[in-house]
């Protein structure tokens, strides 16, 4: 008995579901990363007729893909939850007072730190809703961004957020070892959500993040987090 023959409508039907299964699985590009991506295919291109040089090309357009993902997140809807800025592994739990070039003052905040590796995804996510008070850059050393020191003596970019509700959380930014830029869009008066991406670093970096002390914490040093869901800590 002869199949059916499919209509039109069914390829389209198809061909739709395939791209969103695509859109689903493969995480969007920061636009930051396009410039990258494209002088990797631009070495493979060129390198046409030399296989080493084409599939170097190719590696590193495909390691910029990665390294540049903008997976999409979803922010918890708990109230005065504190989120991870970014992705990568929890290195540092303690109080420090927050960077002076804020004008914050000198009473010491909670502060949690997480560490990028080169595998993780770079962009950075607003770990609260609020309107930015203040975003200011500072020039400094390049050290690796695991270590203690380099919240104090590494290049650094301070994001200052004020909640509806009169509270002050600040995300610094940190450069590493190998990371030589910081890009900010949040710029003073911003509004931004919960989760929002504001920036990003490039390659391998450092988040700190500060909030009152008497805040609920809720992750350990060693732990995984996702930028935009993990909670890191609970408003007093």
């Amino acid at each position: 008995m002869a199949r059916p023959a499919r209509s039109p409508d069914d390829h389209s039907s198809e061909a739709q579901r395939f791209v969103e299964l695509v859109r689903s699985t493969v995480p969007p590009l920061h636009p930051a990363g396009l410039p990258f991506i494209a002088g990797g295919l631009g070495v493979a291109a060129a390198g046409k007729n030399r296989r080493w040089l084409r599939n170097t090309g190719l590696g590193l357009a495909g390691f910029c893909a990665l390294f540049f993902r903008h997976p999409p997140r979803v922010p918890p809807s708990r109230p005065g939850a504190v989120v991870a800025p970014a992705d990568g592994l929890v290195t540092l739990l303690d109080t420090a007072v927050p960077p002076a070039e804020l004008g914050l003052g000198d009473t010491p905040m909670a502060r949690i730190s997480i560490f990028l590796s080169i595998f993780d995804a770079h962009v950075q996510r607003a770990p609260i809703a609020g309107r930015v008070m203040g975003v200011v850059h500072r020039p400094g050393k390049f050290l690796s961004a695991d270590k203690d020191e380099a919240s104090a003596d590494n290049e650094r970019n301070s994001l200052w957020i004020r909640t509806p509700e009169d509270v002050d959380i600040v995300a610094v930014q940190i450069a590493g070892l190998v990371a030589r830029r910081i890009v900010c869009t949040a710029k003073t008066g911003d509004t931004l959500e919960l989760g929002e991406t504001y920036g990003l670093i490039r390659f391998g970096s450092r988040l700190d993040t500060y909030f009152p002390q008497g805040s609920r914490i809720l992750v350990e040093a060693g732990q995984r987090a996702i930028g935009g869901e993990t909670i890191l800590a609970e408003l007093p």
